[in-house]
């Protein structure tokens, strides 16, 4: 029984780790096409604690990047999750240096409906949106038959993440 159990576990890390693998050398690739770049550096956004209480989307070491291009910065990406029916699914916003949407993409989903969501014609729909719109589903964002859930909750993450990076803008945390 400890055998199967200390197996599992093992299996588990491992797993995650060829997970963040995976979803790093998206991220990198995506990075890469959206600015043309061969190499570039990130850095993390470092946000004070008092000003990320007021954040709608709280952000860590692990989220939000600078993408660095020999010490210029060239843009922004942030690494979020958002619901679908039954679970989450991540995905990334790469921002231009004047904090415009350049690119949304879905890195990973898991489930078996609504994978529409990630379709590149869809999620176009985002690139050239700024940090003073606010984007009504249906209106602004069109619907996605069979992947509603999942297209709901894409719109309203992209928005808190909008109104974040205002508030981060705004504050000089940027």
């Amino acid at each position: 029984m400890k055998k199967i159990t200390f197996l599992t576990i093992l299996v588990l890390i491992i797993s995650s780790f060829t997970t963040n693998k995976k979803i790093e050398a998206l991220i990198e690739n995506e990075v890469k096409m959206v600015f043309n770049l061969e190499r570039y550096s990130k850095q993390p956004i470092s946000v004070s604690t008092e000003v990320n209480e007021t954040l709608p989307i709280k952000i860590d070491d692990t989220n939000f990047f600078k993408i660095k291009n020999e010490e210029k910065i060239v843009g922004y990406y942030y690494l979020g999750q958002a619901f679908g029916k039954a679970d989450y699914f991540d995905f990334i916003v790469i921002f231009d240096k004047n904090l415009i949407v350049s690119k949304v993409k879905i890195l990973v989903y898991r489930e078996d409906h609504g994978s529409e969501v990630g379709s590149k014609r869809w999620l176009k729909q985002f690139n050239g949106k700024t940090t003073n719109e606010n984007l009504i589903y249906q209106k602004d964002i069109a619907a996605i038959s069979g992947a509603t859930i999942s297209a709901k909750s894409m719109t309203n993450e992209v928005n808190k993440l909008l109104k974040t990076v205002t508030i981060l803008y705004n504050k000089k945390q940027l």
